[in-house]
């Protein structure tokens, strides 16, 4: 495998790596969410967005390349398989054009994958931190009406006694 395919499987093994990370139930989103705005990847954020475009670009630029390999050996003429090793040699490389066009096909899904990853997390974890405030506000509203309630039976028992003194 050449350099530029072993950088890009890495990546791939990586994203895999990362995805498993974010999926298994290791840490709370609320916790993914303070990880995802610290000082670090928010020093690092105000790039992203173009090494992420970078990125795909060159993705896409490798997959267009694995793509176009493929078609060059897959028209190969079969020449009644007077010359077994080209014809091996061809079906070797049509093999390694379509392993490259799956590594920077599977490399770029899980790179869309992951951002879509991050951005559910973050919002899940604004979601429950909605959701708890509401519930606290809710609890905080109850224990209002209970209280006006209550009092509110006092003040009629308080009638009813004047009323039963007055007859």
């Amino acid at each position: 495998m050449s350099l530029q395919w072993t950088i890009i499987a890495s990546f791939l093994y990586a994203e895999i790596a990362f995805v498993l990370l974010l999926a298994l139930p290791i840490a709370s989103p609320s916790k993914w969410q303070k990880f995802f705005r610290s000082k670090f990847l928010a020093y690092i954020s105000n790039q992203a967005s173009i090494y992420f475009l970078v990125l795909i670009g060159v993705l896409i630029l490798c997959l267009l390349d694995a793509i176009r390999e493929m078609q060059k050996y897959s028209n190969m003429e079969s020449t009644d398989h007077q010359h077994l090793d080209a014809e091996m040699q061809g079906n070797m490389r049509l093999f390694r054009a379509q392993r490259n066009f799956y590594i920077s096909g599977f490399a770029l899904f899980l790179l869309i994958v992951i951002r879509r990853l991050v951005q559910m997390i973050a919002e899940l974890a604004t979601l429950l931190a909605q959701a708890e405030a509401n519930f606290r506000q809710a609890q905080s509203a109850s224990a209002t009406a209970k209280t006006l309630l209550s009092q509110q039976g006092e003040g009629d028992e308080k009638n009813k006694k004047e009323v039963e003194e007055l007859k």
